[in-house]
């Protein structure tokens, strides 16, 4: 039982980072395309910015999944 104390708080710090991390990303994804992302895929219905921040999307998660994994 003692093991698993610091191994479930590992995870948590790691999970945490990895959200912030990812946040990031589309806040810089954001920043750098032009126009408003989500106004694109909400409002004008752009099916193509939805599959390019999904690709980003997946990109973002197998790095921070890569970098938590070692």
């Amino acid at each position: 039982m003692i093991i698993v104390l610091p191994t479930l708080l590992n995870s948590l710090v790691y999970a945490g980072i990895g959200m912030l991390v990812f946040v990031a990303g589309f806040v810089l994804l954001d920043l750098l395309t032009p126009g408003k992302l989500w106004e694109e895929i909400r409002d004008k219905q752009n099916v193509a910015v939805a599959q390019f921040a999904g690709a980003i999307a997946i990109a973002l998660g197998i790095i921070v999944a890569a970098a938590i994994h070692g």
